[in-house]
């Protein structure tokens, strides 16, 4: 039942409780509308938890396993450079020369 029936369950069951004021048969209509109410209630709370059963359970597995996170570490390295690296554009290189 989704949340939009249980509105109308709800709007129903009032209109019936409260707008129906027929005593003479064997049907009471306020008690048969309060019941159509909490109808709708219960369907509402009802589909409110099924759309939000997997938000409330927590999961501890790895969303990326660590061998594959390990690929894109950027991390610096631990070991130092033997050599410099020359990071001047080639154009001024040959300026120099």
């Amino acid at each position: 039942m989704r949340i939009s029936v249980g509105i109308f369950l709800i709007a129903a069951g009032a209109i019936i409780a409260f707008g129906i004021r027929d005593t003479s048969g064997p049907i009471d209509f306020t008690v048969v509308g309060i019941v159509v109410m909490l109808a709708g209630a219960a369907g509402i709370w009802l589909s409110y938890n099924v759309a939000n059963r997997n938000r409330a359970r927590t999961d501890d597995a790895p969303v990326i396993n660590p061998q594959v996170e390990e690929q894109y570490n950027t991390d610096p390295h631990q070991y130092p450079l033997q050599h410099e690296i020359d990071v001047t554009p080639t154009e001024h290189k040959n300026r120099r020369a």
